[in-house]
Order: structure tokens, then C-alpha cells, then sequence
């Protein structure tokens, strides 16, 4: 937990990704305990990433919070007892894949095109700010010059998929 709240730079450098991962999981844990079971498939040979640590781990946060959300939605819908938020690693060619799943209740088409604008958001009032998936979209495609995109199916859930890419190995950035 130490690593999420104090990340420590605002300086790109070189990180392992899946310890990261590991400990946003860990931090978010209240959120998705009791709506999903979580399952971790990191690569274990996943190379070191060149990043924004604290801000990837935001990104990370929103994205497993936004899936336990999602899976509440189900489970208050009478769609099962708990679902499964799984969180995946790869390396992709030149770049590093993230995969954020669940089993909740999938964006529906009308709303797709909207879901990375700056204060849009479905919830209720109270529950949600609309900054999220915008912070999200910001860090991931602007920060960091990778890709974020989702597949969705209505009752069945949704996958984030982030792409950052490993180009920058070795141009100014320091090892942590």
C-alpha cells in the first residue's frame, strides 16, 4: 500500500507494472470484496514499463472500482450471488496489454460513444463525478501516448483494454 499512496515521482521511470497492479488491487479491495471474487493473470516475464507510476495507479483504481460498481448493478439485479473482476498483463509486440474485466452489466450502445467524456457518468447523484473514465482516457492516451478501449456486451460485462507502449526504454528514464 505504501507504493500506491506515496508513488513517489512525477517523472516517468521504469516500473514493474504487475507490483503496481497488485497493490491498486490491494487498495481497492473494500470496493470489490463483497460484490466480485478478484482473479490476478499477470504475465510473470511482463517487461518493465516505462510510466507515470501514481497516475497509472489511478487509472488501474478507477477501472476496478468502475467494474465493481458494475458487478453491484448485476447482483442488485438478482443476476448472480458475486462476479469476477479479472485483471490480465501480456506483452503485445512492442507494447504491454492490461485487461480489466467483469461480469457486470455491460454499457449499453447508446452510451458508448460518451463514456470517456470529461463529466459524463450514469450513476446517481452522489455516486459519481464523470472524471474517471475521462482520467482514465487522459493518462493512458495523452500521458502516456498508449490506447484505451473496451469491449461490452449488455448482461454478460465489459473489458477495458490499456495499451502503453515499450518504446521508450531507455530514452531518460531512471529504473525504480
Amino acid at each position: 500500500m505504501k507504493d500506491f499512496w506515496h508513488p513517489g515521482t512525477t517523472e516517468k521511470s521504469v516500473v514493474d507494472l504487475n507490483k503496481i497492479i497488485e497493490s491498486t488491487i490491494t487498495v481497492a479491495r473494500n470496493e470489490w470484496n463483497y460484490v466480485a471474487e478478484l482473479a490476478a493473470d499477470f504475465d510473470p516475464d511482463l517487461p518493465m514499463v516505462p510510466c507515470l507510476p501514481g497516475e497509472m495507479s489511478q487509472v488501474f483504481l478507477n477501472l476496478i472500482v468502475n467494474a465493481a460498481h458494475a458487478i453491484g448493478a448485476a447482483v442488485k439485479d438478482g443476476a448472480s450471488s458475486k462476479g469476477t473482476i479479472t485483471v490480465a498483463t501480456r506483452r503485445s509486440g512492442d507494447n504491454v496489454e492490461i485487461r480489466i474485466s467483469d461480469t457486470g452489466t455491460g454499457i449499453p450502445e447508446r452510451i458508448r460513444s460518451r463514456i470517456f467524456e470529461p463529466f459524463f457518468t450514469t450513476k446517481e447523484i452522489g455516486k459519481g463525478t464523470g472524471q474517471g473514465l475521462a482520467i482514465v482516457h487522459a493518462v493512458v492516451v495523452e500521458k502516456h501516448g498508449g490506447s484505451v478501449r473496451f469491449e461490452t456486451e449488455i448482461g454478460r460485462g465489459t473489458t477495458f483494454i490499456i495499451s502503453l507502449p515499450l518504446s521508450s526504454l531507455g530514452r531518460g528514464f531512471s529504473p525504480q
